[in-house]
């Protein structure tokens, strides 16, 4: 293994995949942001008039019923991009 590889950020778009393949019942709230992060490169990227940081700022208010170890991982992966 070599250990100087570095680890690329996850962009808002893989996170969004990896939210939906470990939450089984999405919110229907938080549903539309996150297919719009599926679009999103990066949180400068714009999805339609919504920045990235609001799609993410949003997706994270209507998220509140996604819990778990996957939840706390992914969410906080997210309010760091935001940050």
């Amino acid at each position: 293994m070599n250990t100087e590889t570095q680890v690329k950020p996850a962009s808002p778009r893989e996170i969004a995949y990896a939210i939906e393949s470990d939450w089984k019942n999405v919110s229907p709230y938080a549903q539309p942001y996150l297919d719009a992060m599926k679009q999103l490169e990066s949180v400068s990227d714009a999805y339609f008039a919504d920045s990235g940081a609001s799609v993410i700022m949003y997706f994270l208010a209507n998220a509140n019923s996604y819990r778990g170890e996957g939840a706390r991982a992914y969410k906080a992966l997210l309010k760091a991009m935001v940050k």
